[in-house]
């Protein structure tokens, strides 16, 4: 409780020094937050929002002319991280023509010890380093800055007990919403960093993720996605228990016309009992993320995944037979440390044999502190890189053909807005998560309709007839 009333306190202090920061400049202070990563960083970057809303801050889409520059951060692979890095030079300018800007880097990426250092080091103008644990601080810090100047760092490892319960939350869009249901992960797979930046599994409690959703469901909201490292051992570290299907349920239960999706989905927790919920509801999308990794039980083993490719295979045989029609997507590393190339052509025939809608590939990304940087990386760049080009144009194929087995079928789509591939079309996905493009006036816009599928593109769906659903 004491924490809530720091950040309640600290937001005051903000709102009232912005108020007359604001009277004397004649116009509103502004704040920009830029997201690099994954959903978990969308929606903390939409908590980031809400708390500059609080303190007073008007919240621009543009980066010129903001008062505040937060640069949310990713830490999963290098390529993220040289990003942020990489436009975090940009920001000197802003610095060099307003000395009074306050230029913030936050979560997955300075959580990391050796990279906070670095932007001390290297970067000057950074004026506050804000890890995933201290987000709830950002007042406090940001008061901090405002009356007694200086650089900031808070990297402390100490979570926040109510999991940001109380934290603000203005949300990007008013049909779709990112719900988190737990942080951290204990996995340890040997490539990933994320224990290391986001902390041991933490679970919400079940009624504050039902109360949040049924929330959203009564202010309009139509697909809500589920997040955690590895949703499928929600609840382990509650008390009593609560597992992730148990939950589903209690959502399957609140009124109202929505749908639900959750990532990520680790296979090593992915059940008979999940799957059957998935079959028996109506609200829960047909369409498991389920990252495979690597078709390789050597290569599996040395990331810790905790599965064999037979029993990943086993577990999408007892999905395709309990769930007609579902749709599977899943993430690969291409060039993990010791990859053979038997260990590659196993991974080319679990694509083939699954037969994904897509799939998200990556070449191995060295981590610091993780078990697989201390192993040999025997392959070069441009071996990893030719193995990834054969994938690619695996998946092509596959994912093509995917599409075509859907024309001639009608799918419930979310219409989002106006269409993508040509002039009166709207646009939405399906429960598939499928991009669909089909002919419809501006009203449907946040309605559920039937799409008659004519026509499969590379990446989209095309339809020509379309029925709202009441």
């Amino acid at each position: 409780m004491e924490k809530r009333k720091d950040r309640e306190y600290y937001t005051e202090l903000v709102r009232e020094h912005n108020a007359v920061a604001a009277a004397r400049a004649g116009r509103q202070l502004v704040g920009y937050i830029r997201t690099f990563g994954c959903q978990q960083n969308l929606s903390d970057s939409e908590k980031l929002k809400g708390m500059l809303f609080e303190m007073g801050y008007a919240i621009s889409e543009e980066q010129e002319g903001a008062d505040i520059i937060i640069f949310n951060t990713c830490a999963v692979r290098e390529h993220a991280e040289d990003r942020a890095l990489g436009n975090l030079t940009a920001l000197k300018a802003a610095k060099t023509q307003n000395e009074d800007v306050i230029i913030g880097l936050v979560g997955c990426m300075v959580q990391q010890p050796h990279i906070a250092d670095k932007i001390r080091a290297r970067y000057p103008y950074v004026d506050l380093v804000v890890g995933t644990h201290a987000i709830p601080r950002l007042p406090e810090l940001i008061w901090t800055k405002l009356t007694r100047g200086g650089r900031l760092t808070d990297i402390d490892e100490t979570s926040d007990p109510d999991l940001g319960e109380d934290l603000p939350t203005r949300r990007d869009g008013d049909l779709k919403a990112w719900v988190p249901i737990m942080y951290g992960c204990d996995n340890f797979c040997s490539f990933c960093v994320v224990p290391l930046v986001r902390g041991r599994e933490r679970s919400r409690q079940p009624q504050n993720i039902i109360d949040e959703i049924a929330g959203l469901v009564t202010d309009g909201y139509k697909d809500i996605t589920l997040l955690g490292q590895n949703v499928n051992s929600y609840g382990k570290t509650l008390e009593p228990p609560m597992n992730f299907p148990a939950l589903l349920r209690e959502l399957e239960r609140i009124p109202g016309e929505f749908r639900v999706r959750f990532m990520t989905s680790h296979p090593k927790d992915c059940t008979h009992e999940l799957i059957d919920v998935i079959a028996a509801s109506d609200k829960i999308c047909n369409h498991i993320h389920l990252p495979v990794q690597c078709g390789s039980d050597r290569i599996l083993a040395a990331m810790n995944r905790g599965y064999t490719a037979r029993e990943y295979l086993s577990l999408i045989d007892y999905a395709r037979a309990k769930i007609p029609g579902v749709a599977f997507t899943s993430d690969i590393i291409v060039g993990f440390p010791g990859e053979k190339e038997e260990d590659f052509t196993a991974t080319l025939e679990l694509v083939e044999r699954v037969g994904y809608h897509s799939l998200f590939t990556f070449l191995y990304s060295r981590r610091e502190g993780t078990k697989s940087a201390e192993l040999e990386d025997s392959l070069t760049h441009e071996e990893k890189v030719a193995r990834l080009e054969r994938l690619l144009e695996l998946q092509k194929g596959i994912g093509r053909a995917k599409f075509e087995e859907m024309v001639g079928r009608t799918l419930c789509v979310l219409t989002e807005g106006p269409g993508k591939t040509a002039p009166g079309r709207l646009t939405g996905r399906s429960e598939h998560n499928v991009i669909v493009d089909f002919k419809g006036d501006d009203g449907l816009v946040g309605s559920f309709v039937d799409v008659k599928i004519t026509q499969a593109l590379q990446w989209a769906l095309i339809g020509d007839t379309t029925t709202k659903i009441d």
